[in-house]
């Protein structure tokens, strides 16, 4: 580590968020991390995560303020940090501006829908998170999807206005009769970002110079979360990206369905119905070859063992404590295949079931259990090595 006293790094994205490149003074080392006397990278804080970019030829990985330092973590060792961004050199930097935009874009979107929340509904924003990969914001009290759906749309009017965006600064005696949102009681200097008629808050994140530059905003998820709310958003290319992959889905759906987006719903509950029905047909024919197995089984067996590819589960019982009733050992069947493995009921009159479980969970691994009287489980075997471990036994 090089030795220096703690600094203020001054935060060039406060006056200009479009800026990408930017030249600062190295003021010292922290393992992998560069304290800089400036920069433009927005550190992790206030919800959202760090800008992403490259500073002196490295990859910066994160991006954490402490105090008033910001330190940006490279993809490099301690040893050749050090060596690279020695005290005083000049450091050249630039930004992901792909990423940078993107969560201005959410950023600026957050505010529109917290701000006419707390306008048209009284609810506070008690948390935010804004990720490469989710936005959340958290409100106070519950609100209905048809609640929802008319903020999203205000919000959308307002990017269709595209209102100028105001940001200032202001003291503790300038705010105190400023209306605000915070989270927090604040002391000193604040800044304050505003989009006119929809939204006035303390936040220290770049944001959109106007907002037609959002986009759209799409609510994608409403759940009830501590109390409150948890909503989901996307804005602006999130949201575009969110539309591709969903309308590629539906038109894909529609042609493999042959009909109109508009119709999928109906065609879908159709096919469930039809598959609905012809299910309960195959179950019907199942049960009408298990009762003719049954029927038809050698009288003078002690055990019997049935194998079916598919059959009803209260069919099988029944007919399993049939057979008990039949024959003086056991009675089981068995449904499934060879390869998929098979869902097993084994029952007795005579005998104690349990021990045709065991043989076959010593030998097969075979899961499930029950009483003397009947067990049921799973096995994966073949039914030609089921009967042969069973027979071996004495059981068939």
């Amino acid at each position: 580590m090089q030795d220096a006293a703690e600094v203020t790094t001054e935060k060039l994205y406060d006056r200009d968020a479009y800026r990408t490149d930017f030249t600062a003074r190295a003021v010292r080392t922290e393992g992998s991390g560069v304290v800089l006397d400036r920069t433009l990278f927005f550190p992790e804080e206030g919800g959202q995560s760090p800008d992403r970019g490259v500073l002196g030829g490295f990859q910066v990985t994160d991006v954490q303020i402490r105090g008033g330092e910001i330190i940006h973590t490279v993809d490099a060792s301690p040893e050749e940090t050090a060596a690279s961004f020695p005290a005083g050199a000049e450091v050249e930097g630039r930004i992901d501006w792909a990423n940078r935009f993107s969560n201005m874009q959410q950023h600026s979107g957050e505010h529109l829908i917290s701000g006419l929340v707390h306008r048209e509904l009284g609810f506070d924003n008690v948390g935010f998170h804004l990720s490469a990969r989710e936005v959340t914001l958290d409100f106070s009290g519950v609100i209905e999807p048809e609640e929802m759906e008319r903020i999203e749309e205000l919000a959308n009017e307002a990017v269709t206005k595209n209102i100028e965006t105001k940001i200032f600064f202001t003291t503790k005696e300038e705010r105190a009769d400023l209306d605000y949102r915070s989270k927090l009681d604040l002391e000193g200097t604040v800044r304050i970002v505003e989009f006119p008629g929809y939204d006035r808050c303390a936040c220290c994140a770049p944001h959109v110079r106007r907002t037609g530059e959002i986009g759209l905003i799409k609510v994608t998820d409403l759940e009830h979360y501590k109390g409150g709310v948890r909503v989901r958003i996307l804005c602006g290319s999130r949201a575009m990206a969110l539309f591709r992959t969903e309308h590629a889905i539906v038109t894909g759906t529609a042609r493999y369905l042959t009909t109109s987006p508009d119709q999928i719903g109906a065609q879908v509950r159709k096919m469930k119905e039809e598959l609905r029905k012809t299910h309960a047909d195959l179950l019907e024919m199942s049960r009408a070859a298990l009762a003719r197995a049954v029927e038809d089984a050698d009288p003078g067996a002690a055990d019997v063992l049935l194998f079916f590819p598919d059959t009803d589960p209260r069919a099988a019982r029944e007919a399993v404590t049939d057979l008990a009733k039949r024959h003086a050992g056991y009675a089981g069947i068995f449904t499934g295949t060879d390869e998929t493995g098979y869902q097993f009921v084994i029952a007795s009159d005579g005998a104690d079931a349990r021990e045709a479980a065991s043989v076959l969970r010593r030998e097969f691994g075979a899961r499930g259990g029950g009483r003397s009287a009947m067990v049921q489980g799973s096995v994966q075997a073949a039914a030609a090595a089921i009967r042969a471990a069973l027979s071996a036994r004495g059981t068939v």
